[in-house]
């Protein structure tokens, strides 16, 4: 073949060539879709379904319309700006976005806002009245029962559920009952210690 552009019929020209491997990058780079078939796509879908709910949040009622995908955990940081409450697998597994549910502690990352409506929840923020500190929370600071901090705020409210549940009567029962929230820093030893303390002073 010639090294002009054009090739004889049936055979292949070097512009066809180039011009399929153009289109070949452009289609890898959407994901095997055209780049405008796929942003049309976009601009086609549907609104998420949404629902009212009614969510009593730290003493405070909240009627919000939320996603009905949604998490409670989304629902209390970007919507009630309640960032105490914190995001860390997303998956159930670390504890960091524990709350209380109607007193029972629950992972707020595996639960739909919409599966709380009417319910009462409260989070780290609702723990201390006005200055004073939830015992749990002195305890807490007392034996220095955190490092980084990010868990502390899903410790402290699973360690509230498990003193109340009265599983805090021994430091086995503690550790076992504390072992779905993770500590990174390894602050372990001292979050028993606190736990213990502050299931004391419940008890008095």
């Amino acid at each position: 073949m010639s090294d002009n552009d054009e090739a004889p019929s049936g055979g292949h020209s070097r512009r066809g060539v180039l011009k399929a491997g153009g289109l070949t990058a452009t289609l890898l780079a959407a994901g095997g879709v055209p780049i405008t078939a796929a942003r049309a796509d976009e601009r086609a879908a549907p609104p998420a379904p949404t629902a009212d709910v009614t969510l009593h949040v730290n003493g405070r009622t909240h009627r919000l319309t939320v996603e009905t995908r949604g998490t409670l955990l989304e629902t209390l940081r970007e919507r009630l700006r309640l960032t105490g409450t914190k995001k860390g697998c997303d998956r159930g597994e670390c504890g960091a976005c524990t709350v209380l549910v109607d007193g029972r502690r629950i992972k707020s990352c595996l639960t739909l806002a919409v599966m709380e409506d009417g319910r009462e929840i409260t989070t780290i923020e609702g723990l201390a009245r006005g200055e004073e500190l939830h015992p749990v929370q002195q305890a807490f600071i007392r034996r220095d029962a955190f490092q980084c901090g990010f868990c502390t705020s899903g410790q402290i409210m699973s360690a509230v559920a498990c003193i109340d549940e009265g599983h805090a009567g021994c430091d086995d029962d503690i550790r076992e009952w504390m072992s779905g929230n993770l500590c990174r820093c390894g602050c372990y030893p001292n979050i028993v210690d606190a736990v213990r303390d502050a299931a004391r002073e419940h008890a008095r």
